[in-house]
């Protein structure tokens, strides 16, 4: 299945997964995360406002600070619920896309966020990579974070545990080949999480990372739309989600370019979370 018969899938599921997705996201923001995205602080009298950093002040800087450590050698911690935003000094931002890689969109966000100098997540899907080995190949060049979104972008809520292994598994794999390492993240299709999933992802030595802000970009709401919510939300330690396949994502690709300048412009340092080994 490849790119807009993600779509038709999404539709067909959606209704079942928000549900699924919301009672996980419930449970972390109840925990202590906070009841919604931080909006940033408004400039005081006589501030410069969108007042830029140096380049080397915020970006291409890896994010620390975020989880637990491993619980012993080659370990990863099972978590009961994904992470929402992770932690680090200052004004840190993670923007992150799902889905792909598409040749008709990645580029296009590729090329932007390397005008900018900056570095996303991608979370791609298995099936997906097949015969674009040379966009994750580019992923990797130019410092960009690869998770594992599955291989066909199933509800895992209604796999057996075999299978949710089998999509995780075959992803990491193909991650690995193109990429040139295995992920250290994963994000459930549609956010629905079960116990088996966080299982299995610690097992294969991934943490499990959703989202703060949902752009909503795949019901293509409009590129206004979309640079609204993304500024709406932005704060520190917010995990924005947006996708570079699944359908028309040319709303996606143009909303990025409006509003990545404008959160560098107003001091926000965009990153990746600093990855075990580092």
């Amino acid at each position: 299945m490849k790119t807009d018969q993600l779509l038709t899938r999404r539709r067909a599921l959606i209704a079942g997964a928000v549900a699924v997705g919301a009672a996980g996201t419930a449970g972390v923001l109840a925990a202590g995360q906070g009841e919604g995205p931080v909006r940033p602080a408004a400039p005081g009298p006589g501030a410069q406002a969108h007042r830029p950093l140096k380049p080397s002040a915020y970006r291409l800087q890896p994010l620390t600070g975020h989880g637990a450590p491993r619980t012993g050698p080659g370990r990863t911690p099972v978590r009961r619920e994904p992470l929402l935003r992770l932690t680090g000094r200052g004004r840190v931002m993670v923007l992150t896309f799902d889905d792909g890689p598409d040749p008709r969109y990645t580029p296009d966000i590729l090329d932007t966020l390397a005008k900018y100098e900056v570095r996303a997540m991608f979370f791609v899907c298995g099936e997906m990579t097949v015969g674009n080995q040379d966009l994750l190949a580019r992923m990797a060049d130019e410092g960009h974070e690869v998770g594992n979104h599955t291989w066909s972008h199933p509800l895992l809520t209604r796999l057996t545990r075999r299978r949710i292994r089998s999509e995780m598994e075959r992803t990491s794999d193909v991650i690995e080949e193109g990429w040139g390492e295995r992920p250290r993240w994963f994000r459930a299709p549609y956010g629905a999480w079960n116990r088996a999933a966080f299982q299995v992802g610690a097992e294969l030595g991934m943490e499990p990372l959703a989202w703060t802000v949902d752009t909503l970009d795949w019901t293509t709401p409009g590129t206004g739309t979309i640079v609204e919510r993304v500024d709406d939300g932005a704060g520190p330690g917010v995990v924005v989600l947006s996708h570079d396949a699944g359908g028309n994502r040319s709303q996606s690709v143009r909303a990025l370019r409006s509003y990545l300048p404008q959160l560098l412009d107003a001091g926000y340092h965009i990153t990746v979370p600093r990855r075990w080994h580092a």
